[in-house]
């Protein structure tokens, strides 16, 4: 009987429907093996999370650019003298443009903050670390895999949110976002700058991480950095990725910009062009101080929109150079010091 009962055990065991191909913990390993796996498993819930927004938001910006289509090819993108077709785009696209900018702006913080900073001193603070250090997985095969999975899951979700914003946008940009693509919030949110913030976000994260060994800390810490950073490169960096062009007019006359160009400075100047600031000659006899230092024109100092993909391309390269680094960083120090 007891051999019997043994077998039956057995074999109803065998056929557990949790253990069939194709369902249960089985088919969930089957794209993902051993530590992969594992580092999967640790970061799931932020992982699925990320990958949720990514299909919703595509597939809202896809959606919504069909409608804008059909308002730009019935109304025009030039905006009119009256300003009514930018006051119909900002009522009917307004939120639609700024959620998407804010998504992919603040996304590389949030993902900085709540994936890089736990993604190794979790494991330190755990002391999961050093448990995996003395079974049969090597430490560099452990860093590897824990830094290239959540990684390469941000990067991808990263670059298709930004693909299918800059597809919406790119048709409506001289309207959307009150049509300045420098200052408001198009050109860290198109292109290869959100991909380039979240890899050097998430990086930074990680590094302060491996080095405070808290994660409560560590993503506190992360965020005061990415803040910084953020200020940085709005207020300092950005205005110097292009080269400035200047354009001369009468004193008492109106600037010829070039479409969707983005003013920066202003200078006055005399007709040898001799530059004086914006400010002089303004008190007192205004006419005969200009008169005296002979000063005839106005100068405007503006970056075009054609300079616009240079720019994101060469900011994008500075900030992958500054992650490959902290990447490297993070490799030697968890290779040459204890964790």
């Amino acid at each position: 009987m007891t051999g019997t009962s043994t077998a039956g055990a057995g074999t109803a065991h065998a056929a557990d429907p949790g253990d069939a191909p194709g369902s249960g913990p089985a088919a969930r390993r089957e794209l993902l093996h051993g530590l992969p796996w594992l580092v999967w498993r640790r970061h799931r819930t932020f992982l699925r999370l990320v990958l949720l927004a990514t299909v919703v938001g595509c597939a809202t910006f896809a959606y919504q650019r069909i409608g804008l289509m059909d308002f730009l090819h019935t109304r025009g993108t030039t905006p009119d003298t009256s300003g009514q077709l930018a006051n119909d785009f900002q009522n009917a696209y307004d939120t639609v443009f700024r959620s998407g900018s804010q998504l992919l702006e603040y996304l590389p913080v949030i993902v900085g903050v709540f994936l890089g900073a736990p993604l190794i001193a979790g494991e330190q603070e755990h002391g999961t670390v050093k448990l995996v250090s003395t079974q049969s997985v090597s430490r560099g095969r452990w860093v590897a895999v824990t830094l290239t999975l959540p990684l390469a899951v941000a990067v991808l979700c990263t670059a298709l949110l930004s693909a299918a914003f800059t597809w919406l946008w790119t048709p409506a940009h001289n309207l959307a976002l009150g049509g300045d693509w420098l200052t408001g919030g198009a050109f860290e949110s198109t292109g290869p700058v959100p991909v380039a913030r979240t890899l050097f976000l998430t990086a930074c994260g990680i590094a302060l991480g491996t080095l405070i060994k808290r994660v409560v800390p560590a993503m506190a810490a992360t965020a005061v950095f990415a803040l910084v950073t953020s200020l940085i490169w709005s207020e300092l960096l950005i205005g110097r990725l292009g080269t400035l062009r200047s354009v001369s007019y009468p004193y008492d006359g109106e600037p010829n910009l070039p479409p969707d160009a983005v003013e920066l400075d202003y200078w006055v100047s005399t007709a040898d062009g001799k530059l004086y600031g914006i400010g002089t000659c303004i008190n007192g006899d205004t006419e005969a101080c200009r008169a005296k230092l002979g000063i005839v024109n106005r100068v405007s100092q503006y970056l075009d929109y054609g300079q616009m993909a240079g720019m994101q391309w060469l900011g994008a390269g500075i900030l992958l150079a500054l992650a490959a680094v902290v990447l490297t960083f993070i490799v030697w120090r968890t290779h040459r010091r204890p964790l």
